[in-house]
């Protein structure tokens, strides 16, 4: 699967917390969070669904992917979506075990899946 999804039964904002909290313990910060909602309806946009955008990184293992392949900064930060669907929260994000196909460079697959289980488990933690 190209992605990897969780849902809960928190808030928005309680589950954004909890996950921050997760990728902290993980050495993954949040660069930029970017709230999809509220900047489509301050440009005159109707949109009304909660959707919520991470952008996280763990500068260690940025660099240590970047020395091995520059291309691999194509994906980077990593993306985490948190957004309500119906009466439910998910967290979700694209695998970067899929991502990484992309660059064909065999080297780098037990990297992204080592990424990948960490963020996973940040994302289970927070549900």
């Amino acid at each position: 699967m190209f992605h990897y999804t969780v849902e809960t039964n928190q808030s928005i904002e309680d589950t954004i917390s909890s996950l921050e909290k997760s990728l902290k313990e993980e050495s993954f910060g949040v660069l930029w969070h970017f709230d999809i909602r509220e900047t489509l309806q301050s440009k005159g946009f109707e949109f009304d669904q909660p959707y919520h955008v991470l952008e996280v990184c763990n500068p260690k293992e940025a660099q240590r992917v970047l020395s091995e392949n520059q291309m691999v900064g194509y994906f980077l930060p990593c993306k985490i979506v948190v957004y309500q669907d119906k009466e439910t929260t998910k967290i979700g994000m694209p695998r970067p075990t899929s991502l990484i196909e992309m660059v064909n460079d065999d080297s780098l697959k037990e990297f992204a899946k080592d990424i990948e289980d960490r963020l996973m488990e940040c994302m289970d933690r927070s549900v």
